[in-house]
Order: structure tokens, then C-alpha cells, then sequence
């Protein structure tokens, strides 16, 4: 693996019903629960951009977060008291970076923390001619054989269309409601 390629994490504790309301509705809507939830991906895949966007924030000037790889050991503690995971890559990647972040994908969800927890994979930069398509990440990151127990969505995105990625968090927010009236596993 080239020592070139960082990983970062940004921690993503925002209440979506707050944020959500704050782009869409005019009227306050009803009390809605808030939930924690952390965003992973490799450097540069967009996850500060896509969450500054989606909450009206101005993410012009945004430049990827650096030095993560030396804080990794840590990253188990912002998964502390997380209740989903938002995972961004980038669909331009190269071939070693797609390895990179497939890996990283793989060891989330099988992380003790977050193997039980809702995921929703966000490939980036859609818009791009050089982007992978959804259906050949889905297959690159060998999704479909890890459904079994997994609650996972896969979209793709792009900042020039916040809608879709409105739409990717609203699943995201059902698979977390849905979770609250499923009796707790032992």
C-alpha cells in the first residue's frame, strides 16, 4: 500500500432533523430524535464537503484533512456511542486507492463497535466521467455477500446534487428508526 494514501475520519455528531429542517421546511416539524454518527473514508473522498453542503454551510475552500493515518489507533473512541456510519469514498479513485477504502470499508463493518450498526456508503464525485459507476462499486466492494445481517445503503453523489444526498441520509435515518423498535440482540 503506497504511503501516499491517508485515511481520515471526521466525526459527524449533527442532529439530521435539525440540519434537514433547516434546508426544508418552514413550519417547525415535530420533535424527532437526534442520533450519532460517525463518518469515515480515505482522505479526500469528500465527507467534509458533502456534510458542510448538507447542512447550507459554505464548503468552498474545504481542503482534505491531513495526518490521520497517525491517529488511527484512535478512531475507536469516536465510535463510541455511535448509532450508524457514514462511509464516503471516492468513485474517481485509482485502482489502489478503490483497494484502499474497500479494505477500510470491510474492517468497519466488522468492527466489534460498529458490526451491528446501520451503514450508509456514499460514492462521491458522480458526476465525474471518470467516475465507477454504483453497481460496479457495489461489486468491487463485494457488498451483496456481506448483506447477510448488514443493513448497508449504497448511493452516489456528487455536491451539485444535494437532493440525492438528502435522499441517502433520509434512508439512513429510516434504517436508525427501524433499529429503535428492533428488540436489542445479545
Amino acid at each position: 500500500m503506497s504511503e501516499h494514501i491517508q485515511l481520515s475520519i471526521a466525526l459527524c455528531r449533527i442532529g439530521f432533523y435539525t440540519c434537514l429542517q433547516k434546508l426544508c421546511c418552514k413550519a417547525p416539524p415535530p420533535a424527532r430524535p437526534e442520533y450519532d454518527v460517525v463518518c469515515i473514508g480515505l482522505s479526500g473522498a469528500g465527507k467534509t464537503s458533502l456534510l458542510s453542503r448538507l447542512c447550507n454551510e459554505i464548503s468552498d475552500g474545504t481542503i482534505p484533512t491531513t495526518g490521520a493515518e497517525t491517529i488511527k489507533i484512535y478512531w475507536s473512541r469516536y465510535y463510541q456511542g455511535s448509532q450508524g456510519v457514514v462511509f464516503v469514498l471516492n468513485s474517481t479513485a485509482s485502482d489502489e486507492e478503490m483497494e484502499a477504502s474497500r479494505s477500510e470499508l470491510h474492517l468497519a463493518m466488522q468492527h466489534p463497535q460498529l458490526c451491528t450498526l446501520p451503514f450508509l456508503i456514499l460514492a462521491n464525485h458522480q458526476d465525474s466521467p471518470a467516475a465507477h459507476s454504483v453497481s460496479e462499486i457495489q461489486k468491487y466492494f463485494e457488498l451483496q455477500p456481506l448483506n447477510r445481517g448488514k443493513r448497508w445503503i449504497l448511493a452516489g453523489t456528487t455536491t451539485n446534487n444535494m437532493e440525492a444526498v438528502r435522499e441517502s441520509f433520509s434512508q439512513l435515518i429510516s434504517l436508525l428508526e427501524e433499529k429503535e423498535v428492533l428488540p436489542s440482540r445479545i
